[in-house]
């Protein structure tokens, strides 16, 4: 399992940045580095960065448990560590970290949140993107659990998505490391929910 995450990870990633890669390489090669064009870089203003990311966290965390109870009976990407416990540790790490988070903030923060800033401004981007990140977490339960509790996943992973985007623009000076810690921080706390079959 530990391998096969790895693997995973790595075409995720790969597969993911393509679009961003081959959109810098046309559009700002010249003018920065491809990391900096999408956020991979150090975390400015620190100290309220850290704050604002451990808050959003618990709220991501507190939304993930939330999220868990209405899919309880479904199949979702942290079922494969169901009852395993503590062995499944390693692979979990990596697919909460590399295999998930990683390549959500990639797009999500560092590219799509960025470009459509450039065009319509902050604001407009950061609901456009939240609007369209809680679709992509809602929209595959439809027709499992109902229109109304796909439309409260929705909307509870949008406005995390919105409170990401604000942090990384507005606190951490464009930097999509702190989303990064709070996408990962929730998808290890529900894979070891799965884990440990605690929902």
């Amino acid at each position: 399992m530990l391998v096969s995450k790895i693997i995973s990870s790595i075409i995720e990633i790969i597969l993911i940045s393509s679009l961003p890669f081959i959109w810098w390489l046309i559009s700002a090669k010249k003018k920065e580095n491809f990391f900096s064009w999408i956020g991979l870089k150090k975390i400015e203003n620190t100290k309220t960065t850290l704050i604002n990311t451990i808050i959003i966290s618990l709220v991501f965390m507190t939304v993930s448990i939330l999220t868990l109870y209405l899919i309880k009976d479904i199949e979702t990407a942290t079922s494969e560590f169901k009852g395993l416990g503590i062995s499944a540790l390693l692979p979990a790490l990596i697919y909460a970290i590399f295999n998930t988070s990683l390549p959500e903030e990639i797009f999500f923060r560092g590219f799509l949140l960025k470009r459509l800033s450039n065009k319509f401004g902050f604001r407009v981007a950061n609901v456009i993107q939240s609007i369209i990140f809680g679709l992509l977490h809602g929209i595959m339960f439809f027709s499992l659990v109902g229109i109304v509790k796909a439309m409260i996943i929705i909307l509870l992973t949008g406005i995390v998505a919105y409170a990401m985007g604000y942090v990384n623009e507005k606190k951490a000076n464009g930097s999509i490391l702190p989303s990064w810690i709070i996408h990962a921080l929730s998808n290890i706390f529900a894979s070891i929910i799965a884990m440990f079959s605690i929902i």
